[in-house]
C-alpha cells in the first residue's frame, strides 16, 4: 500500500473524522519524481474538542507512528468541526521549498 493511502486508512480508522484530505506535497520539493515524502494533512474531528494544539498533534502523531518513519515532513491542520466551519473549509497553503539543491 502506498504511504498516502496508509495515513489515509490509519485517520480514517482512529479518527472517524468528518473530513480528511491528505495532499502529498511531494512534488514541491527536490525529490524524485513519485515521490511520498511531504504531506499535508486536514482532519476535522470532534476528538480535538478541548484540546490544545500540540495535543492534537500528539494524537496524530500516535495514530501515524507506523508511517512516520518513511515520511520526511508532515503538515498537520487538526481541527474541530465548529473551527473547520468557522474557516470556510480554508486551511493555509504550504511554504515553498527552500531547500536541497534547487537554492544552492
Amino acid at each position: 500500500m502506498r504511504i498516502q493511502a496508509q495515513i489515509e486508512s490509519t485517520l480514517q480508522a482512529t479518527f472517524v473524522p468528518d473530513f480528511l484530505q491528505v495532499d502529498n506535497e511531494s512534488h514541491m520539493h527536490n525529490v524524485p519524481q513519485g515521490s511520498e515524502s511531504h504531506f499535508k494533512v486536514t482532519i476535522v474531528s470532534e476528538q480535538f474538542a478541548d484540546k490544545k494544539l500540540v495535543a492534537r498533534h500528539r494524537l496524530v502523531n500516535q495514530a501515524l507512528r507506523d508511517e512516520l518513519p518513511q515520511i520526511h515532513a508532515l503538515a498537520l491542520h487538526t481541527l474541530t468541526p465548529e473551527e473547520y466551519f468557522a474557516r470556510a473549509g480554508k486551511v493555509a497553503d504550504s511554504p515553498l521549498c527552500m531547500g536541497g539543491s534547487q537554492h544552492g
